[in-house]
């Protein structure tokens, strides 16, 4: 029986690969694609998503905009949030439109009957945690519906990307991450820690172009359009693609390790969005996730490989 999951996003380089191993895998029965500014402004965000969808041809799957801005704090926008949605020479145009119905709502009405089936969802948050976090704060009950929240956020050991202490997807609405932080739903957490592990190549980009159909030509094109290459930084070749960690532990849990923390962040101050992980039990709060450490680099593009694969079988 495949699991279902709802995927909270961003659309971003690695939000759309995320997507499309998420659509391209029958384990996982995605009910709907949830969107929230953060890469770039919603109204971009929202056409990348139906655009990531479309090109997967799973287009009954639902898209939803959400939230256009943080809970507290000033807008931010990801590195190139000057470029806004893919151009078509990226990622091809589609008539695909986002449902009327608003993401908050979506997932309040979702989880709700999830909860009410017992049969609770999990949910892929792989942007700033706004939309989550209203639905938890509006409608607590929501939290029952909720198997547990995959989350690539967090940096503890490897600092920050987009400012030098925080990862973005917590900096961008630090207070949606401490309300998400605290609801006491279980939480998986990829931090960068463990995403700078896993850095794709250029064989592996070009594997994904010749074999991955559609998307994985579009992969290809967005990879190479935004290096995320930092040789000073990761010492070797190659650029991490954060999101698809959280996919992929759904799909291979055994590709992964880690250990349970205490995590918490800064929501004021010149650091807000500074995220600690209590690995040593120094406070007496009990633990609130299990914060992954440790990636098998090779098993995980593997992974992508085979599963996106499907597109170019499904296109042969």
């Amino acid at each position: 029986m495949s699991q279902r999951i709802i995927i909270d996003t961003d659309p971003g380089v690695d939000d759309a690969i995320a997507l499309w191993l998420a659509l391209a895998s029958p384990e996982l029965d995605v009910l709907g694609v949830t969107v929230v500014a953060g890469n770039v402004a919603l109204k971009d965000t929202v056409r990348n998503a139906c655009k990531i969808v479309a090109l997967s041809g799973k287009t009954g799957t639902p898209v939803f905009a959400g939230a256009p801005g943080p809970l507290v704090r000033e807008q931010v926008y990801g590195k190139y949030a000057h470029i806004g949605a893919f151009n078509d020479e990226l990622v091809p145009d589609s008539h695909l439109q986002p449902q009327a119905e608003h993401a908050v709502d979506f997932l309040v009405r979702t989880l709700r009957q999830a909860a009410d089936d017992n049969d609770p969802v999990t949910v892929c948050v792989i942007g700033p945690m706004t939309n989550i976090a209203l639905a938890l704060g509006m409608h607590p009950d929501v939290a029952r519906g909720i198997k547990h929240i995959v989350t690539m956020s967090c940096a503890f050991t490897a600092l920050g990307h987009r400012v030098p202490w925080a990862e973005f997807n917590v900096y961008a609405d630090p207070h949606a991450a401490e309300k998400v932080f605290n609801s006491g739903v279980p939480l998986v957490i990829m931090p960068l820690d463990l995403t700078f592990q896993a850095l794709i190549g250029a064989d592996d980009i070009e594997a994904l172009k010749q074999d991955g159909g559609l998307p994985g030509k579009a992969i290809a094109a967005l990879l190479n359009a935004f290096d995320r290459s930092d040789l000073n930084r990761f010492g070797r070749e190659g650029g991490p693609v954060h999101d698809a960690a959280t996919i992929a532990w759904l799909l291979q849990p055994g590709l992964f390790s880690g250990q349970p923390a205490r995590v918490g962040v800064a929501v004021s101050g010149n650091t807000a969005g500074y995220t600690y992980a209590d690995f040593w039990h120094k406070l007496t709060t009990p633990p609130n996730a299990m914060v992954m450490q440790t990636v098998d680099e090779y098993g995980f593009f593997s992974l992508l490989r085979r599963v996106l694969s499907r597109y170019g079988d499904a296109q042969a």
